[in-house]
């Protein structure tokens, strides 16, 4: 007899993978922690990089996505005790697993979004 796959509690794994991943900067900051460890300002520099403008990222906003990850186990906060406080934030096994998703995710857009662009550069200009 096949045994039965664990559905998580919202009965939909794909609900549930939605849930996991809501978020403004989620993926991208599973994407940027696959290279290793990085602290709070680093993950913020990294998140800065290709936005248009001089766009900020909020602080609360920030250390929220990164609380959200934590305490679903894809990363983890070392929190070295010093003074001034030094914190790293780096993958966890679940995590390094997710880096395959984030990286079809990367290249089906780098495929189909390019595509869907052209027009609406075209139109604006």
């Amino acid at each position: 007899m096949a045994k039965a796959r664990t559905v998580p509690a919202c009965g939909c794994p794909v609900a549930a993978f939605q849930k996991l991943i809501s978020g403004k900067y989620k993926l991208r900051i599973v994407w940027d922690l696959k290279d290793g460890p990085r602290r709070y300002g680093e993950i913020r520099t990294g998140l800065l990089r290709g936005m248009p403008g001089s766009a900020e990222i909020a602080p609360r906003v920030l250390s929220r996505e990164l609380k959200a990850l934590t305490e679903s186990g894809l990363i983890d906060r070392k929190d070295f005790g010093v003074v001034p406080p030094k914190v790293e934030y780096r993958l966890t096994r679940k995590g390094r697993t997710f880096v395959p998703v984030v990286a079809a995710i990367k290249d089906w857009g780098t495929r189909h979004l390019a595509e869907a662009r052209a027009p609406e550069m075209v139109a604006a200009e």
